[in-house]
């Protein structure tokens, strides 16, 4: 079974519902061991508190974060393991900066994220409304997956197909090898990667990556680990039944967590303990 879920928001990033503590009880009604705590990091690579509301949290709310993070740790220890975690843009030629933001914090994991390519959101479904070749997009984005898997900031690499969720579609012969040497460069880092099954909810029939890249990563021996991506505490755990599926097809017996930076595993063959 899968027994942590390492994707959470919550409100403090202005585009999710529910507070911190909300999450943590949805992951004990799922009878999770360890959940991850990881909201959108502030918009470290622009200057202002809050230079993009409702995308992230702001730079002053950060202490706040990491403060309630760890209160709620200490209530819930005993009942489940709860992970101080990050979701942080990766953005080129900002790396140093964003090695400064987060020097000396406490944080358990660090999730690495490409939401922009050829200067663009990749979620923002108008910009997708003239373009004719997606080619040059989808060979952006995953350079930029591949750099940020060998920028040493992260510890795990967040929804590695996410351009796919509203960009029209090259044909697979075109970007499957793009998504191999994404890969080959996060096996060479040494770095773990997500089951993201957000991408169950942006009109896909796949999660975050596809299951054909789940299984080519397991063959290369990336750490794999799970992350509903959840919004809402009612998305905790989603879809994964589907995400165990996956990954038990490709013959994957441990998922990956983190605390204090460090890997460690979790089999998949243990069972979940449920709130009574």
């Amino acid at each position: 079974m899968i027994v942590i879920d390492y994707h959470t928001h919550n409100a403090r990033c202005g585009h999710a519902q529910g507070q911190i503590e909300d999450y943590i009880q949805a992951g004990l009604r799922h009878g999770l061991r360890e959940i991850g705590i990881s909201d959108h990091c502030p918009i470290y690579w622009k200057d202002g508190d809050d230079p993009q509301p409702n995308i992230a949290m702001s730079k002053s709310e950060l202490p706040g974060y990491i403060d309630e993070v760890l209160r709620l740790k200490a209530k819930y220890a005993g009942q489940i393991e709860v992970r101080l975690g990050l979701e942080v843009d990766y953005i080129e030629g900002f790396e140093d900066a964003c090695r400064a933001f987060l020097a000396g914090m406490p944080f358990d994991y660090l999730i690495g994220s490409v939401h922009y390519a050829l200067d663009r959101n990749v979620y923002d479904a108008r910009r997708w409304d003239n373009v004719t070749d997606p080619l040059p997009h989808f060979a952006d984005y995953y350079r930029l997956i591949a750099k940020s898997a060998r920028s040493g900031l992260f510890d795990i690499i967040a929804h590695t197909t996410a351009i796919t969720a509203y960009a029209p579609k090259p044909l697979p012969a075109a970007i499957e090898p793009l998504q191999d040497e994404a890969l080959q460069a996060i096996r060479e880092a040494g770095v773990a990667m997500e089951i993201n099954t957000s991408g169950y909810r942006k009109m896909t029939t796949d999660p975050f990556p596809t299951a054909r890249m789940v299984v080519k990563a397991a063959e290369l021996g990336i750490p794999l680990t799970y992350g509903s991506d959840s919004h809402r505490p009612d998305e905790v755990y989603f879809a994964a039944d589907k995400a165990l599926a996956i990954l038990e097809a490709a013959k994957v017996t441990e998922l990956v967590t983190f605390e204090g930076r460090q890997r460690k595993a979790v089999s998949l063959a243990q069972e979940r303990i449920y709130q009574i």
